[in-house]
């Protein structure tokens, strides 16, 4: 470790990996929300335009990226409000066009080569250059910053448009407002992971938390950790191994995710076998059905013939104190709580 660490251009990619791992989960948790998890594949394609220009015009790619991305997530939100048009036609036209208008331009540059391409297209982290991570730190601390201070109106918005117009919130604006920092968080992972593997960092590490989480609030810190865990292992993997940083970095998503499916898996099933089922009877119990409401942690159970029930699926657990999953919390109760 200690060698890799004395390397100057790995340095500059682990804090690439950093800012990467920890942007890119926190902006795609709200587009998971919204129902929108492809939106960064398309702005990938489009940026990819930005970095032929700015390779044909010899300006910084980064930049022509980022307005690029910038314009389409624009574009974006635009076609969605006005509706006029099939919202799937017309955004497929423009990602589509964007990725083919990208290959066109850098085939007529004698300044790229195949390898650069790939490089832009899948991750080559190790190209990084000073440069680069300067423009990658500012732009992603403001993305962090941003989505940070505007989680709750994000949140609201993406959860149910026509209640947060009810309310006075500006949706319009909120929802460009998500798809800049979608296409700066893009461009930001570029270098990193690759604007066709983007997507991956973004959704991944998301249903990775809601495996492990009660809460939105724990669900983006659980997401930004596996995110920067990711990255970081696989800048570490891809050095060692040779291999292209972008692929590792989402197979350990992915080995992640599995394994946490798994193990939440098997917690689960040991928590309801660990239940002792009340006896079988045709009562149903709610606010209303006369028996004493007892709040229990995160649920409430029901005072039933000296026996305490709590609802669980099609059936009642024993809350009596004494059983052995007294204070194993219910899945149902759960997913509300999220």
């Amino acid at each position: 470790m200690s060698d890799l660490l004395s390397l100057d251009f790995m340095r500059q990619a682990l804090v690439a990996a950093v800012l990467v791992g920890l942007a890119a989960p926190l902006v795609g948790a709200f587009l998971v929300q919204r129902r929108m998890s492809l939106i960064g594949d398309g702005i990938g394609h489009v940026a990819l335009a930005g970095v032929a220009v700015g390779i044909l015009t010899g300006s910084m790619p980064v930049l022509t990226a980022l307005i690029a991305a910038v314009a389409a997530a624009v574009g974006v939100e635009l076609i969605r409000a006005t509706g006029r048009t099939s919202g799937d036609i017309a955004l497929a036209v423009m990602f589509y066009g964007g990725i083919a208008l990208g290959v066109v331009l850098i085939s007529k540059s004698t300044a790229t080569s195949p390898g650069n391409l790939t490089g832009y297209l899948f991750g080559a982290i190790l190209t990084t250059s000073r440069s680069d991570i300067i423009v990658f730190a500012v732009l992603a601390v403001v993305v962090v910053a941003v989505t940070w201070l505007l989680r709750h109106r994000f949140f609201a918005v993406a959860n149910d448009e026509e209640y947060a117009r009810a309310v006075g919130l500006p949706v319009m604006r909120y929802n460009i407002a998500l798809s800049v920092l979608t296409a700066v968080t893009v461009v930001v992972s570029m270098r990193v992971v690759g604007l066709l593997l983007i997507t991956a960092l973004m959704i991944i590490p998301n249903a990775t938390a809601q495996l492990v989480s009660r809460s939105f609030r724990s669900s983006l810190a659980w997401a930004s950790l596996v995110g920067v865990a990711s990255s970081v292992s696989g800048v570490i993997v891809s050095f060692y191994a040779e291999t292209p940083s972008g692929g590792t970095i989402v197979l350990l998503a992915i080995t992640t995710f599995l394994v946490v499916s798994v193990v939440s898996g098997v917690v689960t099933h040991a928590r309801r076998a660990a239940h002792d089922r009340a006896e079988r009877h045709e009562h149903e119990h709610g606010p209303v059905c006369g028996h004493p409401a007892i709040p229990h942690e995160d649920h409430v159970d029901y005072l039933h013939d000296g026996h305490r029930h709590a609802p669980h699926a099609d059936h009642y657990d024993e809350h009596d104190g004494h059983g052995p999953g007294d204070h194993a919390p219910h899945q149902d109760t759960e997913e509300v709580s999220r």
